[in-house]
């Protein structure tokens, strides 16, 4: 499902490809601590880099001595190089290849304490920053005057969004949590890593996603099919007048393949897969592409004649992709920590810091530092995040007790520091997100003995059949004080287990639905092979690359509803390659 950039209180989680990030959603074995990788071999400087800070100087030296100052003045070059390669039903339907380069400026008016970012009442956070193209030739004195000019339009508009927030202050009551710093003062760093750039030859991938696609036209139920390939390599400069100093360059390869089909009640029917890289010779080769495709087919198939399903309440078993999505929408937006400052947020973990949220035996940390987990990539790493703190491992739970929020550089009161997690996609304003969310167990079983605890489950409260989760296709929550506490996840293969053992029985058209504090206390085992979900995750400062891990989980009661559809028949007619009808008459 793909999911709308909106500025609510509503997040939404997908493995579908938004914008910058690459994703993937891959099985692998448990690894409980980060891996420790040796820092970035020193490279040479960018010119561009030296020229930023020279405008910056200067612009500090002025702006900085203004009624209000500019205490804090930041730019942030980003240079993205990305190739696309897309093909359907066994055509080519794009190839192309580009680069721009962007320049982002940031200015803050006041002080650390009270800035021009503060929050009174229902007034809206800044929610963009300035963008502006600045030209690929690494002309120093072209992208000093871009910054010259961006800066001076940028101060203007904080010194008068200060006025209008020192005037509301005085009419407006705060709660305690808006009552902490606006900014977090931080230790700079200076950093300069290598640049990164990509050299693809087009024409093998063209021929790659023709043959992907075509291999789809073999079963009638699928109706359309998309594969796409994607390479993007992405260089970082950001200086701040604090003496930040960094340099540093991602890059990813992807994979796609998603087919539709259509149920004869109407009910659109998706199934998607996908494969993530960053060394080219990492690239999956045609035998695990087929056998992926091979697998989709077979759910499309079964999934347009599958029976539907009515809203239930009991047992159900989530594999680990699905459970990482379950914790990634039930607890991790809800321990984002600019969610525990914001008067019109729902706040539900604000006070609970030092309580059971948890089972005892789950813990769960964000580690950001991590490249890799028991061999896979993990999309929610990276070195710095945007506001320039390095990436670090926070635990947020341990042992079921709430411990820390993923913390931006927007304090909270008994949390005045960020913990590396403020991120954003181009455009935005970063805000406290998640990056790399692990599920421990201390209370794990074989696959073997957990299926049979959740047989006896099923019996034990008299019900006719319970839930396997077994794939999904993403989720969403609702976050604001004005909304319901609660959250969707959208599975896309369900079966029904029965407790007599009739083989499984796969069904359609039902959501994940309930409420944080009551769903989490559910948990009672997990597995003992966790799995990740990495998905591109879109809240308020738009859609961030993030992987969630986590094993098995058995719970003991779990709300599911009816799903939305569409009423619009499936067409009259078969596919073209599947007609029994033959030019010249039937056969």
């Amino acid at each position: 499902m793909r999911y709308p950039l909106i500025k609510t209180n509503r997040s939404g989680l997908t493995p579908i490809f938004v914008g910058l990030g690459m994703l993937v959603g891959l099985a692998l074995p448990f690894a409980p601590r980060a891996q420790a990788y040796p820092p970035e071999t020193q490279a040479k400087p960018s010119p561009l880099l030296a020229a930023l800070k020279a405008e910056l100087d200067r612009s500090m030296k002025t702006y900085g001595t203004q009624d209000p100052p500019a205490y804090y003045i930041g730019y942030t070059v980003t240079d993205t190089q990305k190739v696309d390669v897309q093909g359907s039903n066994g055509a080519l339907l794009n190839s192309s290849e580009g680069r721009n380069r962007w320049l982002e400026v940031s200015v803050r008016t006041g002080s650390y304490a009270l800035d021009n970012t503060h929050k009174v009442g229902e007034r809206q956070m800044q929610s963009d920053t300035a963008v502006v193209a600045v030209p690929l030739d690494d002309d120093p004195e072209v992208l000093r005057r871009a910054a010259w000019l961006e800066t001076d339009k940028q101060y203007r508009a904080a010194e008068e969004a200060l006025i209008k927030i020192k005037t509301g202050k005085e009419v407006k009551v705060e709660t305690a949590e808006g009552k902490a710093p606006d900014f977090s003062k931080e230790q700079p760093h200076v950093s300069i890593g290598p640049e990164v750039s990509i050299h693809v030859d087009r024409t093998p991938w063209e021929a790659k996603v023709r043959a992907y696609t075509k291999a789809f036209r073999e079963s009638a139920a699928i109706i359309n099919s998309i594969v796409t390939f994607s390479a993007q390599a992405q260089n970082v400069l950001q200086v701040t007048s604090e003496g930040e100093q960094l340099q540093y360059g991602l890059i990813r390869y992807r994979l796609e393949l998603f087919i539709q089909g259509k149920a004869p009640d109407g009910m659109d029917i998706e199934r998607y897969s996908n494969f993530d890289w960053v060394d080219p010779k990492d690239a999956p080769d045609d035998k695990a592409v087929y056998a992926s495709e091979a697998t989709l087919r077979k759910e499309m198939e079964g999934l347009v004649k599958a029976p539907l399903i009515d809203p239930t309440v009991g047992p159900a078993l989530l594999t680990g992709r699905a459970a990482a999505v379950f914790f990634h929408e039930v607890f991790g937006h809800r321990a984002e920590g600019h969610r525990q400052k914001d008067v019109s947020e729902g706040q539900t973990f604000a006070k609970k810091v030092g309580e059971q949220i948890l089972p005892s035996f789950l813990s769960i940390v964000d580690d950001t530092t991590m490249k890799k987990l028991g061999g896979e990539d993990l999309l929610g790493y990276y070195q710095f995040d945007d506001e320039g703190v390095p990436a670090q491992r926070v635990t947020l739970v341990d042992h079921g007790v709430l411990k820390d929020f993923e913390m931006s550089r927007s304090p909270l009161v008994g949390f005045s520091h960020s913990n590396g997690h403020g991120r954003r996609q181009l455009g935005a304003t970063p805000v406290s997100r998640q990056g790399n969310l692990i599920v421990q167990s201390s209370k794990t079983m074989s696959d073997a003995q957990l299926r049979e605890k959740f047989i006896q489950m099923i019996k034990e409260q008299g019900k006719p059949y319970g839930l396997l989760i077994d794939d999904i296709a993403g989720g969403f929550t609702f976050t604001g004080r004005g909304q319901p506490q609660a959250f969707q996840v959208q599975p896309l293969v369900v079966y029904k287990v029965f407790p007599d053992g009739k083989p499984d029985e796969l069904v359609r058209g039902v959501d994940i639905v309930g409420t944080p504090l009551a769903a989490l206390t559910k948990i009672v085992a997990t597995g003992d092979k966790p799995e990740v979900f990495n998905g591109y995750c879109g809240a308020e400062s738009g859609s961030v690359p993030v992987a969630a891990a986590s094993p098995e989980i058995l719970i003991s009661e779990l709300e599911v509803q009816k799903k939305e559809t569409s009423t619009d028949r499936p067409p009259i007619l078969p596919p073209p390659a599947h007609d029994t009808v033959k030019t010249g008459g039937q056969q």
